[in-house]
């Protein structure tokens, strides 16, 4: 059970991963990025199976870190307000706003709805 375990992550490196329309419906409400369009879902696959070599890295017996720099020391300044009450002038310069907050990315809004891409995907399979 070890050996094939461990060998394991290897194994599901190869195995293209197809992304589903469910996943593809979180990832794109928590990330603002649409991907109606198959050169978007190609990129999403592509980045999956780039990250998922991070599963063939032996990782026993090392610590997880609380930050990459946790062995320096690093000095924090004082957080002194210099300038401010300039909300309305810098909202102003927004595209879309929402209760006084930025909406970024703002080409992306609004997302589509999980049957609208699945009607686009019946549609464009190459």
């Amino acid at each position: 059970f070890i050996l094939i375990n461990s060998y394991l992550p290897l194994f599901c490196l190869f195995l293209k991963k197809k992304v589903t329309l469910e996943l593809l419906d979180r990832l794109e409400h928590l990330a603002l990025v649409d991907f109606r369009n198959w050169e978007g879902v190609e990129r999403l696959e592509k980045a999956i199976e780039f990250a998922d070599q991070l599963h063939s890295v032996p990782t026993d017996g090392i610590e997880p870190m609380d930050s990459v720099l946790e062995d320096r020391h690093l000095y924090l300044r004082e957080d002194n307000i210099t300038e401010g009450n300039c909300a309305e002038e810098l909202l102003k310069a927004a595209k879309l706003t929402v209760e006084d907050y930025f909406m970024a990315p703002p080409g992306n809004i609004p997302l589509p709805k999980l049957e609208e891409r699945e009607s686009f995907l019946k549609k464009e399979e190459p």
